[in-house]
């Protein structure tokens, strides 16, 4: 009797494991940011779109369980190239929810293979409608539109997986790299055509500049030479005027001074002079100045 008290003991246990195991496997719960799919033998049953307890048959049906949250994925960088070939890399994100369970348990799967799916149409939409566009657009004010194009091209294309995408955004549109060198490139070549032209324009200006400082240099000069001879002429005529005048009213002393002044510039040391004895230009020296003049004026 004793022996047997263990023995039922050890079945009972058992029993309760096994219903355990058995309401564990029969019972099951969907939360309200879920929906499921219940799957018999792995084709699926019917799905499940309320929260609540639910029975399945245990070790026969399974539950498929998908997120009925808002769902962003994102995809990138890809490079595009432009209507006037010029490269962008795009990171740009994706918010989608699962409103069809059955479709995409039977188009994709599994949350994973939905969003591969989904990068793969909106790199294709995003290239086809870059490529109707020039650089200046994409990254204008008609990136709105253009955006909102792709959106709802995306939604149509993928309205067969059982999701519906809601938004599709760019977290970063930049140059490529290489194109990025090219536009350095091509701006420090222009940079330098600017500097060389500047230069050139300023060079030539200088030209002009100088030759009209030049121009007027000659003819300031011109002018300038032009009044002093006219002043010089001037001053020799009311000089010799003077002169005139003074030797009118003095001949004598005129005479005089003159002969001083040749006697000035011309007696210097180490001179000599050769003249005739009855050369007047020594007449002062010798004293006989008025002799010959009274001579003159008996003649």
């Amino acid at each position: 009797m004793e022996k047997k008290q263990p023995m039922a003991m050890i079945a009972l246990i058992v029993l309760i494991v096994a219903v355990l195991v058995g309401l564990s496997h029969t019972f099951f719960v969907v939360d309200q940011t879920e929906q499921a799919a219940l799957m018999h033998m792995g084709n699926p049953l019917r799905m499940i779109t309320e929260p609540g307890l639910y029975i399945k048959l245990p070790f026969i049906q399974q539950v498929v369980k998908f997120d009925r949250r808002l769902l962003t994925s994102t995809f990138g960088p890809d490079e595009i190239s432009t209507k006037d070939q010029k490269s962008l890399v795009i990171d740009c994100y994706c918010q989608w929810k699962i409103v069809n369970p059955r479709a995409f348990l039977e188009s994709v799967g599994t949350k994973m293979q939905a969003q591969s799916r989904l990068e793969d149409i909106v790199r294709a939409e995003l290239r086809a409608q870059a490529g109707l566009y020039e650089l200046a657009e994409f990254v204008s004010d008609a990136q709105e539109s253009i955006l909102k194009k792709i959106t709802e091209v995306v939604r149509e294309r993928s309205a067969g997986l059982g999701v519906e995408i809601l938004d599709i955004r760019p977290k970063r549109i930049a140059l490529s790299p290489e194109y990025e060198k090219r536009s350095l490139d091509r701006m420090k070549e222009e940079g330098e055509r600017w500097a060389r032209d500047c230069r050139r324009q300023g060079e030539e200006e200088a030209m002009k500049i100088r030759t009209q400082a030049e121009r007027e240099k000659k003819a300031t000069l011109a002018e300038a030479y032009k009044k002093a001879q006219e002043i010089r002429g001037d001053g020799e005529a009311r000089a010799l005027k003077i002169c005139t005048e003074a030797y009118g009213q003095a001949p004598d002393f005129y005479a005089f001074f003159r002969t001083l002044e040749a006697y000035r510039n011309s007696l210097k040391a180490n001179t000599t002079f050769i003249f005739s004895e009855d050369n007047e230009f020594f007449a002062y020296l010798k004293g006989s100045y008025g002799q010959q003049k009274s001579a003159r004026k008996g003649k």
